[in-house]
């Protein structure tokens, strides 16, 4: 009889509601973005918590992105952020740091907990605030993409160079091998975005339209050709006009194209837990 109470309350039960899950998406502009298409003169449609949620019926995001932020500062600031307990959390951070010129230190400050005057520290406090919170939820870290020169659209006297070369004696891609070594530390899933394909330096826009320093008018310049080359922001126009728009429109934050790029990579990881 039991058997058979089963057998018939399986094939109803496909039928009931999805729990809700909740996600909590910790990062920067990219993610920030993801809810102000308008500040990107709508050059997106759809960021990549989005692009995820709707491909996932019943997860929840909530966008926990801060324009500008350093993982520094969002360590600092971290219980003034109202972060709630949540299903799973996903830290997307590193690129402002590295550019900003924050110490990346050394593992030891994760492992010492030496508090937010480095990059690893400043980990180590969001991650440790995040197991409080909600003990069990996991918890997937997000490399930095790699960037060309960076000009925004809505100023651009806020601009900055590429991950072609180092900052203050820090490349980019010394904040990605300090985040996977947290991964691996902390057995979390690491998205590594810096090293995704379609997300390559040549990759990220057409070209950059700057003058021609021999005729004055204005060249086409692709990846690499533009380093070095000379943007004034109060005279030119600006360098990235839609037809420049690759895996990003702006040289750092992603495109539609850019963004389906990363979703899809951090979709395959964030569906397993989904499913339990």
């Amino acid at each position: 009889m039991k058997k058979l109470f089963w057998l018939l309350l399986l094939p109803l039960m496909a039928f009931l509601p999805r729990k809700e899950k909740t996600w909590v998406a910790i990062g920067d502009s990219i993610t920030y973005l993801n809810d102000h298409p308008d500040e990107t003169g709508n050059r997106i449609t759809k960021g990549y918590l989005s692009l995820i949620t709707e491909r996932l019926p019943g997860l929840r995001y909530i966008n926990q992105g801060h324009n500008g932020w350093t993982a520094v500062r969002i360590a600092k600031e971290f219980d003034q952020l109202k972060v709630p307990a949540a299903d799973v959390y996903t830290i997307f951070l590193g690129t402002n740091d590295w550019w900003s010129g924050q110490p990346i230190g050394t593992f030891q400050d994760y492992k010492d907990s030496t508090g937010t005057t480095t990059v690893y520290g400043a980990f180590r406090t969001i991650v440790g605030k995040l197991r409080a919170l909600q003990p069990h939820a996991p918890i997937i870290l997000i490399t930095p993409m790699q960037r060309v020169d960076f000009v925004y659209i809505n100023n651009p006297k806020n601009n900055a160079r590429g991950s072609y070369r180092d900052k203050k004696g820090q490349t980019l891609a010394h904040v990605v091998a300090a985040i996977d070594s947290i991964g691996r530390y902390e057995h979390c899933k690491v998205v590594d975005l810096y090293h995704q394909r379609g997300l390559q330096l040549p990759q990220l826009v057409h070209f950059k339209r700057l003058k021609d320093s021999a005729t004055g008018q204005y060249r086409n310049y692709p990846y690499p050709a533009f380093i070095g080359l000379p943007y004034n922001p109060d005279t030119d126009e600006y360098p990235y006009p839609e037809a420049a728009i690759a895996a990003t429109y702006d040289g750092l934050h992603p495109s539609d194209k850019g963004y389906k790029i990363i979703a899809d990579a951090l979709y395959r990881q964030i569906r397993h837990i989904y499913k339990h």
